[in-house]
């Protein structure tokens, strides 16, 4: 389980377009949890690709990525409180 939280900065020039592409990007590997917080259940190739992928995105002298490896053990380290529940990721879904 990798979170991936962002801040970009959109007051400047390209801003809000980066914004959509870092979180376009970030869907393709996992849930949003919060506006600027995805939680990726991946490997390591596709941790890698993720941050590949992202650092060609952002402008480095004005945005962050970070990323919390919580590991394969990760159910007994997220706690969640209010009303926007999130559905597990490695739990079996009927579409």
């Amino acid at each position: 389980m990798i979170i991936v939280a962002y801040d970009i900065a959109i007051t400047s020039d390209g801003g809000p377009k980066r914004l959509r592409h870092v979180a376009k990007t970030c869907s393709r590997y996992g849930q949003r949890v919060q506006n600027s917080v995805f939680e990726c259940l991946i490997d390591d190739l596709q941790f890698k690709q993720l941050q590949s992928d992202l650092a060609a995105i952002i402008d480095e002298t004005k945005d962050s990525v970070r990323f919390y490896n919580l590991g394969r053990n990760h159910k007994n380290k997220i706690i969640h409180i209010g009303t926007r529940e999130v559905k597990t990721l490695d739990s079996t879904m009927i579409i």
